[in-house]
């Protein structure tokens, strides 16, 4: 018997038919317009970002491929601390040995010649920071480029890629700081020369051009920071020279200054407070027990101080080698939402998904076809200049 509260009349249709329609909708409905969500075949969906995506996308790269991105700064940066404290006390103990055994007549001459030593050695540790950062860009730049295709390579692989590229980002590097400095230097010198030719106004003439001109020089370096921040990104995927990154970097971040800053702003503020709290019990440790111990005391009685300062240190390095990752993953996905924005990347990358999932062979997506000088000329890709 059939209940006839449930009973419905019986469709003329073939089963293969209702299920067709099930899924396709009624006959005469394309498919084609039926919503479907964007391809993601790896780190991120391809379609331009949402800005949640740019803040939380960081952290996916930590986890999807710890061992080529938190190793490789971790690496880094022991390496650039060791080296540091194994050059820098070996000038200070140079130094202090010289300063201990120089007659008293020469001791002034001698304690000059130390400072400077020391002051130049400061070089090393600076250089060695310039090299460490401008490698660890092009790795977590390769790599989320990679990972965002689907692919997740091992550190070899990424050092092996990044390597050809990697004394123009070593130039850049040097470039962007080394600006900064002579610039900084620059208003030093300014400052010291007012204040050096005495009285009243030109000291007030003085702390007013430190004040002004120090506030500027914070607005103007975050700006250009910010306007050239893709350069590493453009120099290892797209194989541009130094001057070309930077035109173009400039070029696609037009209209997005306060997106590009926003993101690199909140990266860099989590990341300092969570080191904050973090050290912040390593560091009260130290210092207290470093105020209870006895200057003439023996060595022995700093042991728990020692090991403290060393907990500190270690820490220190696992947290800068976790920011070091977030923040150079926020600019290469910055670079990539860009580029989906301004020149729908995006559907070159699913092109190219797709096409290494059947098996055919496209270019790098991610190298750009600029347009010659001559319009009856055809295009032809981008070559990689030296500068």
């Amino acid at each position: 018997m059939t209940d006839p509260q449930n009973w419905q009349p019986p469709s003329s249709a073939a089963p293969e038919d209702r299920v067709s329609e099930q899924q396709y909708g009624p006959p005469g409905t394309p498919t084609s317009s039926a919503w479907a969500p964007p391809p993601k075949p790896g780190l991120i969906p391809l379609r331009p970002l949402a800005f949640g995506t740019l803040m939380f996308a960081p952290f996916q790269v930590l986890r999807r491929n710890p061992k080529a991105t938190f190793g490789s700064a971790l690496i880094v940066q022991a390496v650039v601390v060791f080296l540091t404290v194994i050059v820098m006390g070996l000038v200070a103990w140079w130094a202090d040995t010289r300063i201990s055994s120089a007659p008293l007549d020469e001791q002034g001459t001698v304690e000059a010649g130390a400072t400077a030593t020391l002051l130049l050695s400061a070089l090393i540790p600076l250089a060695l920071s310039v090299v460490g950062a401008a490698l660890m860009q092009g790795v977590i730049v390769t790599e989320v480029a990679r990972a965002t295709l689907g692919e997740k390579l091992r550190l070899p692989r990424l050092v092996r890629l990044v390597a050809p590229r990697f004394p123009l980002l070593v130039l850049w590097t040097v470039v962007l700081s080394g600006g900064f400095l002579i610039a900084a230097a620059a208003l030093i010198a300014i400052v010291v020369l007012l204040v050096a030719l005495g009285g009243g106004l030109w000291l007030a003439l003085g702390i007013v051009t430190a004040v002004v001109g120090g506030l500027a020089l914070v607005a103007v370096g975050l700006w250009v920071f910010t306007r050239t921040s893709i350069v590493p990104s453009l120099i290892v995927l797209e194989r541009l020279g130094v001057r070309a990154a930077v035109r173009r970097s400039w070029s696609l971040t037009r209209g997005y200054f306060w997106r590009t800053f926003g993101v690199q702003a909140l990266i860099s503020i989590i990341v300092g407070t969570i080191t904050q709290i973090v050290t912040l019990p390593f560091v009260i440790g130290f210092t207290w027990l470093t105020s209870l111990v006895d200057p003439t005391a023996a060595l022995d009685a700093y042991i728990p101080a020692i090991i403290t300062y060393v907990a500190l240190l270690c820490v220190t390095l696992v947290l800068s080698a976790i920011g070091t990752v977030l923040q150079s993953a926020a600019i290469a996905l910055i670079y990539l939402d860009l580029r989906m924005r301004k020149e729908g990347l995006d559907l070159e990358l699913a092109r190219f998904v797709e096409s290494s999932q059947t098996g055919v062979d496209l270019p790098d997506p991610y190298l750009v076809v600029l347009p010659v000088a001559s319009d009856s000329a055809p295009a032809s890709p981008a070559a990689p200049s030296a500068v």
